[in-house]
């Protein structure tokens, strides 16, 4: 599904402050994989995300999602591939402000020209989904952290995406509610099988995910087996 081959990644290229962040990174995910990408600050695991997500190109280097060759996409192709194929969920949440729970999920569906009726059905059953029915309505400064994050959930799940892409999901939570995060995400990926890439700090949260690796310095430096410990609702 996600083929990565010698990606590196450089900023200021050319400049006498090029600064090179990716190394030569190798990566493939299989459709349905619940993955961990672990990692200290500066390791490179945001910049990383940025490119599996479509939002960077790499410098160099080989990038294939279900076929079609990331690098050479044109930006019309990687905006459809980042509406259609990737759901991205962020430590900030990063909902509109002003808009309630209900608006906030519907968005993404408006970019990909979904009629108004079959927007708000899919988005309140989105809502339903993770817990946030009751809420749909509220603005997103009325919400918790938790709940915030749930709705962004919903959101990241409004086009169907094969893929759902966390980065620091739990990061701004406390432990409890950072909970209920993570048995969402096992729940979408037994349930609904997405494929989920989870990147974190935390070696506790990736231990859960079926397949770890490590990211330093720039480059996969191992990977291990999770436990996948969670049991279902």
């Amino acid at each position: 599904m996600l083929d990565l081959q010698n990606i590196i990644k450089r900023f200021y290229v050319g400049k006498p402050n090029e600064l090179e962040i990716l190394h030569g990174v190798n990566l493939k995910i299989k459709r349905g994989e619940f993955v961990s990408i672990v990692g200290a600050s500066g390791s490179g695991k945001s910049t990383l995300m940025n490119i599996i997500g479509a939002l960077d190109r790499p410098t160099k280097g080989e990038y294939h999602l279900d076929g079609i060759d990331i690098c050479k996409a044109k930006d019309k192709e990687l905006s459809r591939i980042r509406n259609q194929k990737i759901g991205f969920i962020f430590q900030t949440y990063n909902l509109v402000a002003r808009t309630n729970a209900l608006q906030n999920v519907e968005l993404p569906m408006l970019y990909g020209r979904k009629g108004r009726t079959d927007r708000s059905k899919r988005a309140k059953e989105l809502l339903e989904l993770v817990g946030m029915g009751d809420r749909m309505n509220h603005k997103s400064d009325e919400l918790s952290g938790g709940q915030k994050q749930r709705v962004a959930i919903a959101r990241a799940m409004a086009n169907d995406p094969a893929i759902l892409l966390a980065d620091e999901p739990t990061g701004a939570l406390d432990s409890k509610t950072g909970r209920l995060i993570m048995d969402i995400f096992h729940r979408l990926h037994q349930e609904q099988n997405k494929t989920v890439i989870l990147i974190t700090h935390s070696n506790e949260l990736a231990e859960e995910t079926e397949r770890i690796l490590t990211i330093k310095d720039g480059l996969i430096t191992g990977e291990r087996k999770g436990s996948l410990s969670y049991a279902g609702a």
